[in-house]
């Protein structure tokens, strides 16, 4: 059975990926280092102090690590989808079908309708949000790679 075809997540080069995990990394730290304080406070302390830090840092640590191990995933992902393309990708032809306005996320762009064929798979359909170019209209045709096995793509 064939899967539900995916585009690959952005590319990300190993410098950058190294990067991207230790931001992500240093966005886990801030809670446990609440709950570190909170537990070694000075017992001279007030009460109300004690109990601040201990439910800020548990706070910080729920959503900090939430964050921070989807930040880690989504970098793994993309230097997966990557390898992944780069060792059994196929050229293949990306059709454009249709093209709408995207106004999703900080920039507009594009919603491309494309219908994608190749070499070693069968001819599948899949949307995806480009830059404004006006370049980009029905029946314009784009180079794309495709990992045959579950239809992993990225229009380069």
């Amino acid at each position: 059975m064939t899967s539900t075809p995916r585009e690959a997540e952005a590319r990300l080069g190993p410098v950058g990926a190294l990067l991207c995990r230790l931001m992500f990394l240093a966005i886990c730290l801030p809670g446990p280092v609440l709950l570190a304080v909170a537990a070694t406070l000075d017992p001279l302390r007030s009460p109300a102090d004690f109990w601040g830090l201990l439910a800020g840092g548990v706070l910080v640590t729920i959503v900090g690590v939430g964050f921070g191990v989807f930040g880690w995933r989504l970098v793994t992902r993309s230097r997966r989808d990557a390898r992944r393309l780069s060792a059994a990708g196929v050229a293949a032809t990306a059709e454009i079908l249709a093209v709408a306005n995207h106004l999703g996320g900080e920039e507009p762009g594009l919603e491309l309708h494309l219908r994608i064929s190749g070499p070693g798979f069968a001819t599948f359909e899949a949307d995806t949000i480009s830059a404004d170019d006006p370049a980009l209209v029905p029946g314009a045709l784009l180079a794309a790679v495709v990992d045959p096995v579950d239809r992993l793509f990225s229009i380069t």
